[in-house]
């Protein structure tokens, strides 16, 4: 049976979310982290020993139109143990999609799985109808109970069309299923989709085999391999929820790069462009290369007008930088590692570069890299606030956005297009916050400048415990029901979603 918003109010309000749980939270459940620890029973594998994959191109059945399956497969993830996985072609990460400005891409998803889903172009300038609102869902062929969803439901498979009037950036699809996204995500369904254009194509930064997308995420491991999630209904087909322990969010004790723990990636004596993607549910990471710059070239929306370099940088869920890491001084033989200054134990490394060889490099990191242009705050026609808070829903506790849970029959503001408005988001705990539709630009974190990490175009910002943000938003092109919300995504599973409406 399906399990509306208000019917999965009431599951909380006997179960997982009782006012007397929900006190007793421990916050933050690791450094920098709003989020609970579960801890892997498998064997794992010494860190560096297992090769980086890298994301299969998804071959178009015709020019510009993709066709993915959604199925349950069983791979190897932990070397000699097989991992049950929902995925996108089977595959985790899913296949990588790459389109072309100004060319409308068509993806047709086709649903295998046990359970519905929905999908969602994280990044894209998408029109309603195509951007995955949690309850437009495509439901499995033998899913009898259609009576239950409100919103636009498809039967086995949906086309989504992305007319990709934006500028090349670094995407992801995942799914986006109300009330589930964070188990069925953890399992599997997520992939990369870059576009690009001829801006960035003029550019001299690393193409081809140096530019490599990232995708970071952290997963713990039963005994027998499959993945250790505290969900209260394993199948994800009727109960949602987690155990109490882990309401504030789930963190595992592996760091997976590209679905490979702790891997090794063999390099040249050359400049690489890494797409990282924190494609985690609710753990932040600071990444650091000891002795070596991050040079960041693009953010969630693309390139930003000069590149930025980090000695660190902080990742939330959710967000995308575009950086270059330059080994042309290195030598053969020598290895530096990703670490994670947030993690300890396991999870304080990420990934280790090796390098084997010298060679010729002729890219380079210009010194501009394209037009950003800034908002003017005066130009605002007003200023929303946005509250990320815990709070009480009836007679227990949730995660709230302006003191309401998410219900999908609910409009929270009326945006008009081509309105420049200042949106003032205000967190209690950490919150990636998420905005669909338009990228952002952070013009100011507690009336102090934006941080060097919050350079160029968002669609999604890390806010700290206490703090508050302001962001200048312009909507455009599509009217209809677009979201804003946390992407740890135990916290979105839990009610902490808001429906804005673009007209």
């Amino acid at each position: 049976m399906s399990v509306s918003r208000r019917g999965f109010l009431g599951v909380l309000g006997g179960t997982a979310l009782g006012a007397a749980s929900f006190a007793s939270l421990v916050l933050p459940g690791a450094a920098g982290q709003t989020a609970e620890l579960v801890r892997s029973r498998a064997r794992l594998p010494e860190p560096f020993t297992v090769p980086l994959p890298v994301p299969p191109v998804a071959r178009p059945v015709r020019p510009d139109h993709y066709v993915i399956t959604q199925r349950a497969a069983s791979v190897e993830i932990l070397p000699g143990l097989r991992t049950p996985i929902l995925g996108y072609d089977g595959m985790f990460p899913g296949p990588t999609v790459v389109s072309r400005r100004g060319r409308r891409t068509v993806v047709t998803h086709r649903n295998e799985l046990p359970v519905p889903t929905a999908v969602h172009l994280h990044g894209g300038h998408t029109p309603a109808e195509h951007d995955g609102y949690p309850t437009d869902l495509v439901l499995p062929p033998d899913w009898h109970d259609h009576a239950g969803h409100a919103g636009n439901v498809a039967s086995g498979q949906r086309d989504y069309v992305y007319p990709c009037r934006q500028r090349a950036a670094t995407l992801w699809y995942h799914d986006h299923r109300m009330d589930f996204t964070g188990p069925q995500v953890y399992r599997g369904l997520a992939g990369f989709h870059l576009v690009h254009d001829d801006e960035e194509d003029a550019l001299p930064l690393p193409k081809g085999e140096r530019d490599i997308p990232l995708m970071i995420t952290d997963r713990a491991f039963e005994e027998d391999g499959s993945f250790a999630y505290p969900a209260l209904d394993p199948s994800t087909r009727v109960r949602p929820g987690v155990e109490d322990e882990y309401m504030e969010g789930v963190l595992g004790d592996v760091i997976l790069v590209n679905g490979a723990p702790w891997p090794v990636l063999e390099v040249a004596t050359a400049r690489y462009r890494l797409r990282l993607l924190n494609a985690s549910n609710a753990r932040r990471y600071r990444l650091s290369v000891p002795g070596t710059p991050l040079v960041q070239t693009g953010s969630d929306g693309g390139l930003l007008a000069r590149p930025v370099a980090h000695d660190e940088l902080t990742i939330a869920p959710g967000e995308r930088f575009d950086v270059v890491l330059d080994l042309t001084e290195r030598s053969p033989g020598e290895e530096l590692t990703m670490r994670n200054l947030l993690g300890s134990g396991s999870t304080a490394q990420v990934m280790r570069f090796r390098v084997t060889s010298r060679v010729r490099d002729d890219s380079a990191v210009p010194a501009r890299l394209s037009s950003v242009p800034r908002p003017d705050p005066a130009d605002a026609v007003r200023t929303r606030e946005w509250r990320f808070t815990r709070g009480d829903i009836g007679d227990h506790g949730g995660w709230l956005v302006n003191g309401a849970p998410f219900d999908p029959a609910r409009i929270d503001a009326d945006v008009s297009l081509g309105d420049l408005e200042i949106w003032r988001v205000v967190s209690d705990l950490h919150h990636p916050v998420h905005v669909h539709l338009d990228p952002f630009q952070v013009l100011s974190r507690g009336g102090d400048p934006p941080a060097p990490a919050d350079a160029g175009w968002k669609d999604t910002v890390d806010v700290r415990p206490n703090e508050y943000v302001e962001l200048g938003v312009r909507f455009t092109d599509y009217e209809g029901l677009f979201l804003l919300h946390c992407h740890n995504l135990e916290h979105e599973d839990m009610a902490m979603m808001s429906t804005f409406r673009t007209g």
